[in-house]
């Protein structure tokens, strides 16, 4: 909760305003039933209209009075959590974009829209609960007892014998919640895994007609989180009827003490009228604050989750050119003995060396699972290596700045992503890019020519995850898009699958004449994709077992050759 604290301390003196506004319209929504009592005791004997009438409309200018004042101290309240909510998530988001790959893999994707949506709901709650009763149900509460103790100190300590038990009440409500809403909060990060990943697959799950597979699979973990909830909600649910009890408990002893108390003339009618009434405003204010602890406790779980999020340390820093000298080797690209596991696994890759002049052209091929998406993420530094060096001209890779790092790649992969906005802004991608530059990446990846097919032409919207393209077209537009700003180093991590043999041979074409300064890495599973380069790696399991152009690595890496005669016979295909 600390951390919360520091996005709302600068709201301070707008939130003190609204609770001493709440406070005003709660002082006065107190003097109603001290009002009535008088009215009823001294005024009701006189037997006159007109002292009737002024007290009665005193009351009710302290009721507009009140609803003025409660009202505008929520309006204020709202705007509070609303501003306030507004920096936390977007700091949040902001925060989650600034992960690291391996980051991200631990929290898990589906945890992290968890966190940004429910757990900030649950935060939002709480901010907006504590201003409109956190003050308004502890005014109600002690100004109601101290009222109550001027009227008539015997009832009042009646009512007050029950407050103790509430307050054990909840505060026992709140320890054990705050770990059950914990893990509560956990089986939702699995349920949203379960509707992430099927909302993405929906389309093969219909192929497969596997719904029913896939029914079965969420209400597990739907019946987990129900479980979850449950344990949850019987600790919460112990609240209300305990405090009913609690409350009528309190009530029946007032009762009773007054009906003694009035036979006797030590107390009037009219003060236990109003005494009543006092107390219906306490027990209320009571219910209240056991309110406050439940949502308290929901947000504590959910503030420790966010928070964990915001506090994480890049792990990714750029290290000092003293610890990671420069050593000019002409290559372009250079890895030297690199060696990377996924935390401690045994996947990964192993003692890969190679290097690449400017304008080289480097293919990687493999089986699935080879390792083939982790070379690429450590030249783009998504993950650093547990050994060995990564180079660009010279420089270490960590020691390159982070936006000049970003600024040397272009990259499409294979399934990434388009969002619903016009082709050009998708490819455009926010850069400061003008039209002629979109056109001219969109022609290498040729892309252009469905482009303007289109009626729209290149305004032609899409729509979420670009549906409403085939999966060729959506890779050109991808590849289109890692083309548009020039980078020295282009990455296309099998992003031509979807691509025609014919079409995927222009590409290269395009990529070999207009291109010629970028330096080029393919990850492909065509042999015909790669054959063209100037270097080809074949990986297993991690490890370069073929390494050289085509021709030698048909007569020199049985491997590559059987992949190569499997797929189109050994022949040269252009």
């Amino acid at each position: 909760m600390r951390r919360m604290l520091d996005y709302v301390r600068p709201f301070y003196a707008r939130i003190r305003l609204g609770l001493f506004i709440k406070s005003m319209g709660t002082f006065v929504e107190l003097l109603l039933p001290f009002i009535l009592s008088h009215v009823l005791k001294n005024v009701v004997a006189r037997e006159a209209v007109a002292p009737i009438l002024r007290w009665g409309a005193v009351m009710a200018a302290c009721a507009v009075a009140a609803l003025v004042l409660n009202t505008t101290g929520n309006r204020m309240a709202a705007k509070v959590t609303r501003d306030v909510m507004f920096r936390l998530r977007n700091d949040l988001f902001a925060r989650t974009l600034r992960l690291s790959a391996s980051q991200t893999d631990r929290f898990t994707v589906p945890s992290l829209e968890a966190r940004i949506t429910t757990d900030t709901y649950h935060v939002q709650n709480f901010l907006f609960l504590i201003q409109r009763a956190g003050v308004r149900a502890p005014v109600l509460l002690i100004g109601g007892i101290a009222i109550t103790l001027c009227m008539d100190a015997h009832l009042a300590l009646v009512m007050i014998a029950v407050l103790p038990a509430i307050l054990i009440v909840a505060a026992v409500v709140s320890r054990q919640g705050v770990r059950l809403f914990a893990r509560t909060q956990r089986s939702v990060d699995d349920m949203i895994g379960v509707v992430r990943e099927d909302a993405q697959g929906i389309r093969v799950i219909k192929a497969l007609s596997k719904t029913e597979y896939e029914r079965r699979r969420y209400q597990a973990v739907n019946q987990k989180l129900s479980d979850a909830e449950q344990r949850a909600g019987v600790i919460v649910g112990i609240t209300n009827p305990t405090m009913t009890v609690l409350i009528n408990g309190g009530i029946v002893g007032v009762i009773a003490m007054s009906a003694s108390r009035v036979a006797q003339g030590l107390s009037s009618p009219e003060t236990v009228i109003a005494f009543m009434q006092y107390f219906s405003l306490i027990s209320g204010a009571m219910i209240t604050i056991t309110r406050i602890f439940v949502v308290f406790t929901r947000c504590t779980a959910s503030a420790a989750r966010i928070a964990e999020v915001l506090d994480t340390e890049e792990d990714l820093a750029v290290l000092p050119a003293a610890q990671f000298p420069d050593r000019e080797s002409g290559a372009h690209v250079e890895f030297e003995d690199v060696c990377f596991t996924y935390g401690g696994s045994a996947n990964g890759i192993e003692h890969v060396s190679f290097s690449l002049p400017r304008g080289g052209t480097l293919g990687v091929i493999g089986a699935t699972g080879s390792g083939k998406s982790t070379l690429v993420s450590l030249l783009m530094r998504l993950y650093d290596v547990d050994s060995g060096a990564i180079r660009i001209d010279g420089r270490d890779v960590r020691t390159i700045p982070h936006d000049e790092r970003c600024a040397i790649f272009g990259c499409a992969m294979q399934n990434d992503f388009l969002y619903a906005d016009t082709i050009e802004e998708n490819v455009r991608f926010g850069r400061d890019l003008d039209h002629e530059q979109i056109v001219r990446a969109c022609a290498i990846a040729q892309a252009d020519d469905f482009i303007r097919s289109f009626p729209e032409g290149y305004e032609y919207r899409l729509t979420q995850k670009g549906s409403n393209l085939s999966g060729g077209q959506k890779q050109r537009l991808l590849i289109a898009r890692a083309l548009a700003a020039r980078p020295d180093v282009l990455v296309l991590d099998d992003s031509s699958s979807a691509l025609d043999y014919k079409t995927d041979a222009a590409l290269r074409a395009a990529l070999r004449e207009q291109c010629g300064g970028s330096t080029v890495v393919t990850v492909a599973q065509r042999v015909s994709s790669v054959k063209h380069c100037d270097l080809i790696l074949v990986l297993d399991n991690g490890r370069v077992i073929g390494a050289g152009r085509h021709e030698e690595l048909m007569a020199s890496c049985p491997s590559y050759a059987e992949i190569s005669r499997s797929q189109m016979g050994g022949a040269i295909i252009d």
